[in-house]
């Protein structure tokens, strides 16, 4: 396996450096052929890694950016101000072909801001779309947008299904099913943007599309991609991992009520490690950011050290599949067909 080099914002999310430095150097134990560039303030970044004496420094190195991004902070002031930020930073190391891609769980509005403004985007795309798996009775379904465009035109929906289906084939899913997320499957429901991307999407014969598709039957597995807006896909992500969290809750809850259900729980605690392992939010953090000319994944803010690891697992595979390159071939072809 070749190797891939990928920076990391390691300032960024809730935790910061604390949580995002030993997911990093668990993720280098594990893969001999990744190698990551730490992007933040140095001596604390030295500090936290020399808590590990058997990390592998010729596969880990440090680059020193004094600024950081707040979580709350406006995208223009960080666009403006932030030039010595450590996601400034490691999105020009990513510019200037120093690494593959870039990982951060910092300001998703400030990282997209950014991540236009340094890499720009692929001819042909006018916005990046975020976009990630979420687990479904058939294995996962690709959703975009999640959350980096409110408003969208019928356009924008179409690039976002062309974007979403390529990258989904190229990611290992043969001819997605692609639909257009929606309050009905028939064709007079929704709104007219999602109306006029249909009719743009029919006309589309590279792109396996399947129709409208209401919430149930994306976790029914009835497409492989499912295409919104950011508004819509962003309230559809976090209500679904709210409602993981209230189920894993409540059933804990249960087992603890009375003696005999601690006893059941004893017994079905294999099945419900499967099931949390299956439907953890962690295994499906990191969302890319289709579009741009190149690889950038943004990791939840509050993620722990294996939803990390996730994100960075997440970089790996578009690097070995040249995801930018991919999708740049793949839509001249489509658009060209129009």
């Amino acid at each position: 396996m070749s190797a891939s080099l990928i920076a990391v914002d390691a300032m960024s999310g809730d935790s910061g450096p604390r949580c995002i430095v030993p997911a990093c150097l668990a993720c280098l134990g594990e893969t001999s052929s990744l190698h990551l560039v730490l992007v933040g303030q140095a001596p604390l970044l030295e500090d936290l890694i020399a808590r590990h004496p058997r990390v592998d420094r010729a596969r880990l190195s440090v680059v020193h950016a004094g600024g950081v991004i707040a979580m709350d902070e406006r995208p223009a002031h960080a666009l403006r101000s932030k030039a010595d930020s450590s996601m400034r930073v490691a999105l020009d190391l990513l510019r200037e072909g120093r690494v593959q891609a870039c990982v951060s769980a910092g300001n998703t509005g400030a990282l997209m801001a950014l991540s236009r403004h340094v890499l720009k985007t692929l001819p042909g795309i006018d916005r990046p779309a975020m976009f990630a798996a979420l687990p479904t009775e058939q294995g996962v379904c690709h959703l975009l947008d999640l959350g980096a465009n409110i408003d969208c035109t019928a356009e924008h929906l179409y690039q976002f299904a062309a974007m979403g289906s390529i990258a989904a084939e190229a990611l290992g899913v043969e001819r997605p099913r692609v639909a257009l997320l929606n309050v009905g499957t028939e064709e007079v429901k929704g709104n007219q943007q999602v109306k006029q991307a249909a009719v743009l999407l029919q006309q589309a014969r590279e792109i396996n599309y399947v129709g409208f598709i209401e919430g149930d039957g994306l976790y029914r597995g009835e497409a492989d991609v499912v295409v919104c807006d950011g508004f819509v896909g962003n309230i559809l992500l976090k209500a679904s991992e709210g409602l993981a969290a209230m189920i894993a809750g409540e059933v804990k809850a249960q087992f603890r009520r009375s003696l005999a259900s601690r006893l059941v729980g004893v017994l079905a605690l294999p099945f419900l490690r499967r099931l949390q392992a299956r439907l953890a939010p962690a295994r499906y953090n990191g969302a890319s950011f289709l579009g741009l000319q190149g690889i950038v994944v943004k990791s939840h803010g509050a993620a722990g050290a294996e939803g990390f690891r996730s994100a960075i697992l997440r970089a790996q595979a578009e690097i070995r599949e040249n995801l930018p390159q991919h999708l740049h071939n793949r839509l001249q072809t489509l658009m060209a067909g129009r």
